[in-house]
């Protein structure tokens, strides 16, 4: 059996892709996660039970490592009638920071 390396680079590139992707939804779901958490403990609602990638790029985290950065942004209420928008930062798959339209968490 051989191998071609056009076909070693293609296979590669596919599992590089499939990995970047599972690891995104991986990440969206922590993002998600947090969000509905911190919304029980400031008393407010996740609207539509989702947040929307809405910036990406590569940053470096407290060692020195890179992670992919990622900015996803979500519709929440305080009221039930009002719809705000904020944001939530995530390095990797960690929480950064969450923005709220009055208040930074």
């Amino acid at each position: 059996m051989l191998f071609t390396i056009e076909g070693v680079l293609g296979v590669t590139f596919f599992c590089v892709i499939v990995t970047y992707f599972l690891n995104a939804t991986r990440v969206r779901e922590f993002a998600i996660a947090s969000v509905t958490f911190e919304g029980k403990k400031s008393n407010f609602q996740l609207l539509d039970q989702s947040v929307h990638l809405n910036k990406l790029s590569f940053s470096r985290d407290s060692n020195g490592s890179w992670k992919i950065w990622r900015q996803y942004r979500f519709d929440y209420s305080l009221e039930g009638d009002d719809r705000r928008q904020g944001y939530i930062i995530m390095l990797g798959k960690t929480r950064q920071t969450i923005v709220f339209a009055e208040r930074i968490v």
